[in-house]
């Protein structure tokens, strides 16, 4: 009998992935997360905000960000600038970096969504790697037709299980965006 286990765990994984790409989408509050991508080269190399700096929450539209090291402040600032997706302008006062969220017009809100479907599209496209994973596996085993038929269906069951998971989260997420 096929042990649908190992696709289980593939799936799940995916899930896991799309859950924390949707955090890292913005929805109008200050979230730490937003910054999650953003690297400053700092030492000679590129390294991700939390590493350097810690990132915290000043109401519901401010981020606060304090440099472990103050002489990276400029570097910590431009990297912020520099990523377009974003749209912020931090300012600096020589100590800590306050990124001020603008709130999002209606325009940029659907913008987001559409970011945010294109991952939904990515997580599906993983969903069905792994399922046609689990077919090849299937086909290769010397298993009765019934019983193929059997952990093929099984395996159909899960992609629709992990699919639902999928939108579940993303409709949840783009009423979190569309909600002013």
């Amino acid at each position: 009998m096929f042990n649908t286990d190992g696709v289980e765990k593939k799936m799940s994984a995916t899930v896991e992935r799309f859950q924390e790409e949707m955090k890292k989408v913005r929805t109008g509050r200050a979230h730490p997360d937003m910054l999650s991508n953003v690297k400053a080269e700092v030492y000679g190399q590129y390294m991700p905000l939390n590493q350097i700096s810690n990132i915290t929450i000043s109401g519901a539209s401010m981020l606060l960000i304090t440099p472990y090291d103050v002489s990276n402040i400029d570097k910590i600032a431009s990297a912020i600038r520099a990523d377009q997706a974003l749209g912020l302008n931090p300012s600096d006062d020589g100590r800590v970096i306050r990124v001020p969220i603008p709130p999002l017009t209606e325009e940029r809100r659907r913008e987001i969504v559409k970011t945010a479907s294109s991952k939904v599209e990515e997580a599906k496209i993983s969903l069905r790697q792994a399922r046609d994973d689990a077919r090849k596996e299937i086909k290769s085993l010397e298993l009765p037709d019934d019983a193929k038929k059997r952990a093929e269906k099984a395996v159909d069951d899960l992609i629709k299980d992990y699919n639902t998971q999928i939108d579940k989260l993303f409709a949840e997420k783009e009423a979190d965006i569309m909600k002013i």
